[in-house]
């Protein structure tokens, strides 16, 4: 039996707006007509907690009602003949969702809450709110386990890691501006096949076995399992 290849993906917003979630900043540079400043920094947290908590569980409210669309399921079904793992930006959880195995989350997860004093305190959230005075098992509130700016992202090391891995590499609904988690690219040898899936396609520096596809996740994605999956028999 053949080794199957490895296959890394680094997703972002992007492919979950097509299942309607709204993208980390509209042209006005607002979220959902909130300052970033206002909602996902630790300052914002400190100066106003009812704000950022209900700024959040709106988010995973509308996150409950949506679905995966046929760019999380391409990547599901690119497990038929390959080793993949996702690096996703996304706090949503439709790879999940979709079914996909391995997924590492750089920007946390919007189903978990965390304890605002000991981060390794991380719980399941039952629904879809935080409220103030719900506390972790040592008495402090919890807060939204999401990596706000301004935070380090834990989990950047691991990220760098299966990035090296990679026999292939797909970059998806992200402007590779977002640092540091557009820093992985860097790290993939020009050997490496890279392809970059978007209708506007970021500025990537040229280099062999690069693919660009100037398409939504959704048709792009579609297109190249169907070709990986056709090269891998």
């Amino acid at each position: 039996m053949k080794t199957r290849k490895k296959i890394v993906v680094l997703s972002g917003a992007g492919i979950s707006a097509e299942s309607g979630i709204a993208t980390f900043r509209d042209s006005n540079g607002l979220w959902e007509n909130h300052r970033i400043e206002d909602v996902a920094t630790p300052e914002a947290w400190r100066r106003n907690r009812e704000l950022v908590l209900d700024f959040y569980n709106q988010r995973r409210k509308q996150a409950l009602t949506v679905e995966p669309n046929a760019g999380h399921q391409a990547l599901v079904r690119l497990e038929e003949a390959y080793d993949v793992t996702i690096i996703t930006q996304n706090v949503d959880g439709l790879h999940e969702k979709a079914g996909s195995s391995h997924v590492l989350h750089l920007h946390g997860e919007l189903s978990k809450a965390r304890s605002s004093v000991d981060e390794s305190l991380i719980y399941e959230i039952d629904g879809w709110e935080i409220k103030l005075g719900d506390t972790c098992e040592k008495g402090s509130q919890l807060r939204p386990h999401i990596v706000w700016f301004g935070e380090a992202v834990p989990t950047m090391e691991e990220a760098v890691d299966i990035a090296i891995t990679a026999d292939m590499f797909i970059v998806v609904g992200t402007s590779l501006v977002v640092y540091p988690a557009a820093g992985l690219v860097d790290f993939i040898p020009d050997t490496v096949p890279i392809y970059v899936v978007d209708p506007n396609l970021p500025e990537v520096r040229r280099r062999p076995n690069l693919t660009l596809i100037g398409e939504p996740a959704s048709t792009g994605l579609t297109k190249l399992a169907d070709q990986l999956l056709a090269e891998a028999q």
